[in-house]
């Protein structure tokens, strides 16, 4: 493992009942219900929390990635992030995909701009080499 120069944040929660719990943020932003994936549980699923902080995460990795690039990030950009949980010989895995929307970008740009991203996102960093990961410009 790398030093680490400066701790620029930390996300702190605590969880109870597992996939069928709760769990809430110390500063008490993040309140929420659990439930497994594919019951009719009211609240929301790991993967589904997973998914959605790597799809922000993206988005801010393209942003730095545009800068550098002298690319404006178009006001419309989006990703839509889809984790799936698996099972293979009773083990357990997750594989991904990132769907990139980058309206009004040229193809080659905007491939460009998400490989800068999947290089630098701290997600896809912590993901790389450890699940299925594919990248789509929508």
């Amino acid at each position: 493992m790398s030093q680490i120069e400066k701790v620029l944040y930390t996300g702190k929660t605590h969880t109870t009942g597992g996939r069928e719990g709760a769990s809430r943020s110390s500063d008490g932003n993040l309140q929420i219900k659990l439930s497994s994936p594919g019951t009719s549980g009211a609240g929301n699923n790991p993967e589904q929390l997973f998914a959605a902080g790597w799809s922000a995460c993206f988005i801010g990795a393209m942003g730095l990635a545009a800068r550098k690039m002298k690319i404006t990030l178009p006001a419309e950009t989006a990703v839509g992030a889809e984790v799936d949980l698996v099972n293979v010989d009773g083990a357990y895995f997750l594989r991904a995909r990132l769907n990139v929307i980058l309206p009004g970008l040229e193809q080659d740009a905007a491939r460009e701009l998400a490989e800068a991203a999947h290089q630098t996102c701290p997600y896809s960093k912590a993901t790389r080499g450890n699940i299925d990961v594919v990248i789509t410009i929508v």
